[in-house]
């Protein structure tokens, strides 16, 4: 990912994880690019909202986009109003290096840290646009990229992950037993 870099007082000392900001300006790998990319796309659940569009162009059925989007909008009220209030778990180190733009047009969120929103809402997605179709395989695995994602652009911890994902199944399994997204 980023090279070890010197710091001001010298080289980092041995075993130290010293690491080079990444900026917007940075020459990312093609690994970096994916994720800083894909977690960039999953803000505010846009990927998901996307590919409920998707299924509702498709199906002819305005509706299965509009119950996603209230889904995920009561979702993210609870996550990043309630829950991450209640947690106040401060992001990794790396999140406070620098405030200069990151790739891709990623922000840097304020809120804390656990859950990972973006878990949460990529399990939740996931759990709702599987039911029914043989591309549920697909979309689980789209959301552990995207849960990855955080840890990789140092956004989460890993156990900020997990926990998003475990939410983000039980509230998934919770609203298939009340709404569905089929045609």
């Amino acid at each position: 990912m980023s090279v070890p870099a010197e710091s001001d007082t010298g080289p980092a000392p041995e075993g130290a994880a010293a690491l080079e900001p990444i900026t917007a300006d940075s020459p990312l790998t093609p690994v970096d690019q994916f994720f800083y990319a894909l977690s960039s796309a999953a803000d505010h659940g846009l990927l998901w909202l996307a590919l409920g569009s998707l299924r509702a162009a498709r199906t002819g059925e305005p509706a299965i986009a509009l119950k996603l989007a209230a889904l995920l909008s009561a979702e993210s009220l609870f996550t990043n109003g309630l829950l991450k209030l209640a947690f106040r778990r401060v992001r990794p180190q790396e999140h406070f290096t620098h405030d200069a733009p990151l790739p891709y047009g990623m922000r840097r969120p304020v809120t804390s840290s656990f859950p990972s929103g973006h878990a949460v809402t990529a399990f939740m997605a996931a759990s709702l646009l599987a039911k029914g179709t043989r591309l549920g395989p697909g979309y689980f695995g789209l959301a552990a990229l995207v849960a990855y994602s955080r840890v990789h652009v140092h956004m989460h911890h890993a156990a900020d992950v997990v926990g998003g994902t475990g939410l983000g199944l039980g509230l998934g399994w919770v609203a298939r037993r009340f709404v569905s997204l089929q045609a």
